[in-house]
């Protein structure tokens, strides 16, 4: 698939000034407390610019050049590296990963083991993996929650929303995952 960074951010910005918080996520995890954040899959750079504007360190990971460029525009203060994030390793770890966007479903069919493995190798002891995305699609939460369990992480709570909305049953979750 091929993005355009600053169309894709400009989706957003139209929604900010219709008055729709387009921040959710970015308040979700601030919830966690962290001070160190990985946004993995970060596109252009939304949620973690939201993230360092409250003073929290944040790392922007994508693929995508046209993303990561769009999140350079933004926030040339930030770091922000084009990386494949399923065989992601920065010699670093996070109190939180965040993958915000559906970012499990863009990775290639086959490869979400190695992409919640590149994920969870940043995941400090004691920290999170946040990841929200719909399930009207192949890649299922079960799935999710073997390759989550596979990389050493724990089901920690699950959301249907960002709001936090209880998840009974539905087309989309939040899944939070703990070292």
């Amino acid at each position: 698939m091929t993005w355009n960074g600053e169309d894709y951010q400009s989706r957003f910005d139209r929604l900010a000034a219709d008055g729709v918080d387009v921040h959710g996520e970015a308040t979700f995890v601030r919830a966690y407390t962290p001070t160190t954040v990985l946004d993995a899959g970060c596109g252009s750079g939304r949620v973690a610019i939201e993230l360092a504007r409250h003073g929290i360190e944040v790392v922007g990971v994508d693929a995508d050049a046209s993303m990561v460029a769009a999140a350079e525009r933004r926030a040339p203060e930030l770091v922000w590296l084009r990386r494949d994030l399923t065989g992601l390793d920065l010699g670093r770890v996070f109190d939180v990963v965040v993958m915000a966007g559906n970012v499990p479903l863009f990775t290639p069919p086959g490869t979400e083991p190695a992409l919640v493995a590149g994920a969870a190798r940043h995941v400090a002891p004691g920290g999170v993996l946040i990841a929200g995305f719909s399930l009207d699609r192949a890649y299922t939460l079960a799935d999710y929650d073997a390759h989550c369990a596979a990389a050493g992480l724990t089901l920690a709570e699950r959301f249907a929303t960002w709001s936090r909305d209880p998840f009974t049953d539905g087309d989309y979750a939040v899944s939070v995952h703990r070292r």
